[in-house]
């Protein structure tokens, strides 16, 4: 449709706007719409899923590094989730979670043609996409998922990627071929050495930073790798952005369960992030803030299992 046409609809009604993109007014009218069907399901590993939901209108404006909120059955916990991918064609969005807790083991529970309860989004901040030249982007276990998009439009945007994640084991590890597709170079760790090299993530990244110039690191995966790139970072004056995943509740900001302090100052991790500079975030008060409920966490998952 011409601009001429696509002004005349929307004046009519038919069409609207928002973050950058167009739609027709009636895919928000449309039931189906908001009937989100799981379509594909698949196992990475013993505790990792692969999800492709049907959500046409998430998929239309979902961003590299945004998230959505998901609850999978009606007495459910709502809980954040990041978009791997968003295939806006076929209306659909990918997620890659691992089972952890009651929610995680619920949603994993569930095959494909059944529908989840609640779905919202796209959710965040999106990641800030630029040409900085060569990008470590460092993922560690189920992060790798998380850091998947961002790679790839970093890589669409001209930049040099050398990808290097890591896992505890071989058979934790996922997404290598994908990460290799869009990495000019790509470092596997293991620590045991199962697959790739004995070591860390960070192991990789100092021989990268011994060996050539980087000029951004992205680090997405568990609190404490997150926080030792960061500490190696800064040593080498590569600035660092991470992705955080603190407690969160509604998603939109009113709470504030999800806020963490940079730069001295409280954030919203839901508005305000998901991503922020990894060189001025509270380690240690994020860290705190994490583990508060972990009892809560625990009695949950054994309720939902019948052990309580």
């Amino acid at each position: 449709m011409d601009s001429e046409g696509q002004h005349k609809s929307a004046a009519s009604g038919d069409w609207i706007s928002g973050n950058g993109h167009t739609c027709r007014l009636e895919g928000l009218l449309n039931p189906s719409s908001y009937r989100f069907e799981i379509l594909r399901k698949e196992r990475l590993s013993a505790a990792v899923v692969r999800m492709v939901i049907r959500a046409p209108l998430v998929a239309a404006s979902a961003r590299p590094g945004q998230f959505l909120l998901i609850r999978p059955q009606e007495t459910s916990e709502r809980i954040p989730l990041t978009i791997s991918h968003a295939d806006r064609a076929e209306g659909t969005v990918t997620i890659i979670f691992q089972e952890v807790g009651a929610t995680t083991r619920e949603l994993g529970a569930m095959e494909e043609g059944r529908t989840v309860k609640d779905l919202v989004g796209p959710l965040g901040t999106p990641s800030h996409i630029c040409q900085y030249g060569t990008v470590a982007c460092v993922g560690g276990g189920v992060g790798i998922a998380v850091m998947l998009p961002v790679a790839r439009a970093l890589k669409e945007a001209g930049n040099r990627i050398v990808g290097i994640i890591g896992a505890r084991t071989a058979d934790l590890l996922i997404l290598e071929r994908e990460m290799g597709e869009c990495s000019d170079e790509l470092i596997v760790m293991t620590d045991d050495g199962s697959k790739g090299g004995k070591g860390l993530v960070t192991d990789a990244l100092a021989g990268l930073a011994e060996r050539e110039t980087v000029d951004h690191c992205y680090a997405i995966g568990p609190l404490p790798m997150m926080h030792a790139v960061c500490q190696l970072t800064r040593e080498k004056g590569i600035p660092t952005t991470v992705s955080l995943d603190p407690v969160m509740v509604d998603g939109t900001g009113m709470c504030g369960g999800c806020r963490v302090t940079v730069g001295g100052e409280a954030r919203f991790t839901c508005v305000d992030g998901p991503e922020f500079d990894g060189h001025l975030v509270d380690w240690d008060t994020l860290r705190a803030r994490k583990s508060i409920y972990r009892e809560e966490e625990r009695v949950a998952a054994e309720a939902r299992s019948g052990k309580a």
